[in-house]
């Protein structure tokens, strides 16, 4: 199964729109999504990495590796190439 990680801040309205955006494909394709608000987290390796970002979607499937699909907004042309991978 497909899983998303998106990394996002509380206040973020960007980061709210991606998450809904993203379940809307829901009923077409089967994934999780884990939120990770990056100011929560103590590992400031996040912070650093993604502080001007947010949201960043980052899709893994089973045995691959973790890539980042977009940030800002949800870019559907990459998710759907990730999909159809």
């Amino acid at each position: 199964m497909m899983q998303f990680t998106l990394y996002s801040r509380s206040y973020c309205h960007l980061c709210d729109d991606m998450l809904e955006q993203l379940q809307q494909y829901q009923g077409e394709q089967r994934f999780t999504v884990q939120v990770i608000d990056i100011d929560a987290q103590p590992d400031v390796e996040l912070l650093t990495l993604y502080d001007e970002l947010v949201p960043v979607l980052i899709g893994q499937k089973a045995g691959g590796l973790p890539q980042q699909i977009c940030h800002y907004f949800l870019d559907a042309v990459k998710l759907k190439a990730f999909f159809d991978e």
